[in-house]
């Protein structure tokens, strides 16, 4: 039987440089049987072990229904990642997982859905974005609200795109600074409740990225009369075990890893932006 501690082996099959600092490696198993009976969630995520170097949790972005690599889009920012980074296809590391509690789907079905991300926050919500786009007669209109600090920091340019050309679907895009061919609006992502098309008593709401930030947009979706009760959040903090047990990712009652990262609002509203214990 199988340790679920234990990580599997898989291998990278293709590297994707989406910036100079972030990069987005597709994952297949080498165990063709752990290949077919692998499934995961929109939200949740892998524990990808470096050997040697350690280990570290990582959204998934792919559809969970993809029969495809697992896909994972890393910001080289510590140790582990600058190593993850030097990986070319055909080399090996470990991936434990998946782990934590995904996106609401059946609460979201025949709503709209409105997306509000910031900088590579946008990761954890893409995989669920892929969900509904792939799934449009399931839901109704869909928003997505996408910030970064600098224009060179958005990735995924051209699915953003794609996805603005689909029926019913709005993106809008911010930048706290524009390049000199920055072509949308300029700010924090804040900025574009305004031009976004939200209808408080059809919607449901998917935020991710810096906790200031989801602060300030869910102050804003209260005021046009979002219900906190339609708001779902994902959150990051110190996660290393991905199962409950270390204590790190503690925060108020819940354990970021096992009750999360995906939270009701109101249930983390307390805890929403405390650091520490």
């Amino acid at each position: 039987m199988h340790n679920p501690d234990r990580p599997f082996e898989v291998e990278v099959v293709e590297r994707v440089e989406e910036t100079p600092t972030i990069y987005t490696l597709h994952l297949r198993f080498t165990d063709p049987g752990i290949e077919r009976s692998y499934r995961c969630q929109p939200g949740q995520f892998n524990m990808l072990y470096l050997y040697g170097v350690g280990e570290i949790p990582i959204s998934i972005v792919s559809d969970p229904d993809s029969r495809g690599p697992v896909e994972h889009t890393i910001r080289s920012v510590g140790r582990v990642t600058r190593g993850m980074e030097m990986l070319r296809v055909g080399d090996r590391i470990g991936l434990r997982g998946p782990y934590g509690r995904g996106w609401p789907l059946q609460e979201a079905e025949g709503r709209d859905v409105v997306f509000v991300t910031g900088g590579l926050g946008c990761a954890p919500l893409v995989s669920l974005i892929r969900y509904v786009v792939e799934r449009r007669e399931r839901f109704g209109r869909i928003v997505i609200l996408q910030g970064v600090k600098h224009s060179d920091d958005l990735i995924w340019r051209r699915q953003y795109e794609r996805w603005q050309r689909l029926p019913d679907v709005q993106v809008l895009l911010a930048s706290d600074v524009g390049g000199p061919n920055w072509p949308y609006s300029v700010g924090r992502v804040t900025v574009l409740f305004s031009q976004a098309a939200i209808d408080p008593d059809r919607s449901i709401v998917m935020l991710c990225g810096p906790e200031v930030m989801m602060k300030s947009s869910i102050e804003r979706l209260l005021a046009i009369g979002v219900p906190p009760e339609v708001i779902w959040l994902s959150i990051e903090r110190n996660m290393q075990c991905g199962i409950g047990h270390c204590g790190h990712c503690q925060l108020g009652p819940y354990f970021v890893c096992h009750d999360g990262p995906v939270f009701h609002y109101p249930a983390l509203r307390p805890w929403l932006g405390v650091t520490g214990f």
